[in-house]
């Protein structure tokens, strides 16, 4: 069994910072790409950055410059970091990664529950 628990969502101003974490944790050989997705009022779910293994980021072009992804692979945890907020960027986010896993040896992706960001004007 593999999990992934996002937290630090919540309430803030626009113009505000919020932190979001994400621990994996379980039957755990190692993790390729750990990414953050969204969904905000009304829309698909989309995604917002991704980080594979290594130092390479990506981030959707609506939050470039502003979200800062990361991640400490000896805790198996990434995180968010997302600064100047905007209204626009209330929703649910998502953590998402890339995991192997021992017995059954194999790799699938797997999804947190999701944490809400809500950014007032």
């Amino acid at each position: 069994q593999v999990q992934l628990v996002e937290s630090g969502g919540g309430l803030v101003e626009a113009g505000g910072s919020l932190r979001l974490s994400c621990i994996a944790s379980g039957n755990i050989y190692s993790i390729n790409a750990m990414n953050w997705y969204r969904q905000t009022p009304g829309n698909q779910r989309e995604f917002v950055a991704t980080m594979p293994n290594g130092e390479t980021t990506n981030y959707a072009d609506s939050v470039k410059g502003r979200f800062t992804i990361s991640r400490d692979n000896a805790k198996n945890t990434v995180y968010l970091q997302m600064n100047s907020l905007r209204p626009e960027d209330t929703g649910v986010y998502y953590c998402n990664a890339h995991i192997i896993t021992l017995r059954p040896l194999r790799g699938r992706d797997y999804w947190g529950q999701g944490t809400q960001v809500t950014v007032t004007s």
